[in-house]
């Protein structure tokens, strides 16, 4: 496969993360939640989904190598949001909100953390199933 196309494939994984986690935050906005809740479960769910996407593609040719750069690279690249993270963080830390700072930044790594473990445990425990 030439490298225009594996650049293309990212690009539209990309895209499609970046609507969704766009997406997301909308809806968390409605809810009116204080704290940035939308970037907080766009990350956790992009690393619950690269969780799964890396132990499907530990099994065997589940998935081809292009697939996973779509997915991994370009879909949870574009879903998940470090640089919103830390805009958010230093918004917190500006306007004194220091607890809620700490609480959202330990909320996520150990939520994307414990969701990436879950990831790989799902698609482990249906590979002992099927």
């Amino acid at each position: 496969m030439n490298q225009i196309w594996l650049f293309l494939l990212v690009g539209i994984g990309g895209f499609a993360g970046s609507l969704c986690r766009y997406g997301a935050t909308l809806l968390m906005t409605r809810a009116s939640m204080a704290t940035p809740f939308g970037t907080l479960a766009s990350n956790i769910t992009g690393c619950l989904i690269i969780g799964i996407i890396t132990e499907i593609a530990t099994l065997g040719e589940w998935l081809s190598p292009t697939t996973r750069l779509l997915l991994a690279t370009g879909f949870c690249g574009g879903f998940t949001t470090l640089s919103s993270l830390i805009h958010e963080l230093a918004q917190m830390l500006r306007d004194g909100q220091w607890l809620y700072a700490l609480l959202y930044l330990n909320g996520t790594i150990v939520g994307a953390a414990l969701a990436f473990l879950l990831g790989t445990a799902c698609v482990r425990a249906a590979a002992r199933l099927a």
